[in-house]
């Protein structure tokens, strides 16, 4: 039975219709909006369990795809940062057989049209949310994210960008309407008439270069903003973070085998450790559209190299935060330790650099000087994370060798002087565990040696405390850097409305997010989808957004057809 003639399709149309139009609403109003719950007991009493369960039975298993072209061995390099075994294998992929198959699959996807491309995306998105406590489990085990962040960010969080990815398409696949009459009057004689149809037309096949600290959060928008707008995808995991992109795809291939499409429009390559698998599938000529999260070294590769396809990248930035004065002296403190600390530094959004007048700032508290600032901070940093227990909640696990190298690097003093060292936190549930608290430095705006440090990204618990001459100054040290290096994130703290005005400036000039004055349950590090943008596009650390129209809208064009009418 062909796709459009399946049922099934029909009904996955009208069973979604309303949150798809619900999207929608989201994505004009920009308010909080979620069809998927975030809190844990909305997946029932024993979602935990069964969740933890269907986990465990992964656990040193053969993960089967079946119909993909396999090249007949195995491939799996997972190591827990939580100390625990996953021996989990995964059939490599066969390269000769993979794009016969992808071609054979991708005209009746591209023929579906956005509404049942819409509702099939939908419905593996449902899906993957019912198994969400699995996909934490997965997501915990390969990233060292602790398991309510996994869970949330994972899970939930994740599925959001998805269903904003799919929604965005769907709107600016809609936007010109598929049937329309073309009337010119030409006076005395008779008007010409045209019938025209406007047809969405894919680019060809995508590819999701997945990364190791969010699989899903991070691969989502791609994988979704490609399915929905009509391309067959192929996703390229991180050897490290393999098992929740998998999970996506087997759900993916599932749902589409049901809708009666062929199920390689979604395909898995697995690799080994530096096999260098994206090089190869990245110049490939039928792929037309690339989303990487990564290395910018390897962003730039691909920037550079794969010039028939578009290529969406996220990379490395270093984010800053400006603090020149506070009405909330002890909420800023407890916003920065916090944010500073979730999931040890390991995130794109996490602020790296804090620019703080040498002369002090005005607080609440009275006025405070740099050196009491930064030991207010540390101290702030060790209250959070006085308790083993709670520590290991927040900072979750080191993800790979080159952050605890950062980290162990810190320690010793070889970034500068250390205002807070990295402990060693011990996990009662994980005695493997690598976790490593938070490393606050002192630098010098004006050293060459400090500066040499502290403008690259040191991603993980390494954090810069930076003496600057004046907020002036720190606000042109901002911009020198998000120009420079790349930001996902800019943050200030101030009451002048003239510092202010100047750090809007000087973020919107540069093409960085600002957040200002955040001393609540909201933190720097974080975005809501349909309500914020995840990056700009407009600076060096992403030349993309999620998920803004510029970030779907080109994986398809539009094609004409005219009839006289």
């Amino acid at each position: 039975m062909a796709a459009a003639e399946n049922p099934f399709v029909s009904e996955l149309i009208e069973r979604h219709q309303a949150t798809l139009a619900r999207a929608l609403t989201a994505l004009a109003e920009r308010d909080y909006w979620s069809p998927y719950p975030e809190f844990p007991k909305a997946y029932g009493e024993s979602g935990a369990a069964d969740g933890k369960a269907a986990f465990d039975a992964l656990l040193g298993s053969t993960f089967a795809l079946p119909g993909q072209p396999e090249a007949g061995d195995l491939v799996g390099t997972e190591v827990s940062p939580y100390g625990i075994e996953l021996d989990i294998a995964y059939p490599r992929v066969d390269l000769d057989a993979l794009l016969p198959a992808v071609r054979a699959a991708a005209p009746a996807w591209a023929a579906a049209g956005p509404a049942a491309r819409a509702a099939v995306c939908m419905e593996i998105l449902a899906r993957i949310n019912a198994r969400s406590h699995e996909f934490g489990q997965a997501v915990m085990h390969t990233t060292g994210q602790a398991y309510g962040m996994a869970f949330q960010a994972g899970g939930p969080h994740a599925q959001d960008r998805g269903l904003e990815a799919v929604a965005c398409a769907f709107a600016e696949q809609t936007r010109l309407p598929e049937q329309s009459s073309w009337t010119k009057p030409q006076g005395k004689r008779d008007p010409l008439r045209l019938a025209k149809e406007s047809v969405v037309v894919p680019r060809g096949l995508a590819l999701v270069v997945g990364c190791n600290t969010f699989p899903t959060w991070n691969g989502f928008p791609g994988l979704f903003a490609s399915l929905a707008t009509g391309n067959p995808v192929v996703v390229k995991p991180h050897p490290r973070a393999v098992l929740p992109l998998a999970l996506t795809v087997r759900i993916a291939r599932e749902v589409l085998a049901e809708a009666g499409f062929d199920a390689n429009v979604v395909t898995l390559a697995a690799e080994r450790e530096r096999e260098g698998i994206a090089k190869t599938l990245a110049l490939l000529p039928d792929v037309r559209i690339i989303d990487y999260t990564g290395s910018t070294e390897f962003g730039d590769w691909l920037e550079q190299n794969a010039r028939q396809a578009l290529v969406y990248t996220e990379k490395a930035g270093v984010n800053t935060v400006v603090v020149d004065s506070t009405d909330d002296y002890k909420g800023m403190l407890g916003n920065l330790s916090f944010a500073l600390s979730l999931y040890s530094g390991q995130m794109c959004t996490t602020p790296q650099n804090l620019l703080i007048p040498r002369t002090g700032i005005e607080t609440d508290q009275g006025p405070k000087s740099y050196d009491e600032v930064v030991a207010d901070l540390a101290g702030a940093i060790e209250g959070l994370l006085s308790d083993d227990a709670r520590a290991a909640q927040i900072l979750g696990a080191v993800v790979n060798p080159a952050v605890l190298q950062r980290s162990a690097a810190a320690a010793s003093g070889e970034y500068g002087e250390l205002a807070l060292a990295p402990r060693v936190v011990e996990s009662a549930e994980f005695p493997g565990a690598t976790i490593r608290t938070p490393a606050l430095i002192k630098v010098e705006a004006h050293k060459p040696d400090d500066r040499a440090v502290f403008l690259n990204e040191c991603f993980g618990p390494v954090f810069f405390a930076v003496a600057v001459d004046s907020s002036s100054d720190a606000v042109d040290l901002l911009r020198r850097t998000v120009t420079e290096q790349g930001a996902m994130t800019a943050t200030g703290y101030t009451t002048s409305p003239e510092v202010e005005l100047a750090l809007v400036q000087a973020c919107l000039d540069t093409g960085v997010s600002l957040s200002l004055n955040l001393t609540g349950g909201v933190f720097p590090n974080q975005t809501a989808a349909f309500s914020d943008l995840h990056g700009t596009g407009a600076n060096p650390a992403a030349n993309a957004a999620y998920t803004d129209a510029a970030f779907v809208a080109n994986r398809f064009r539009v094609v004409q057809v005219r009839r006289p009418a």
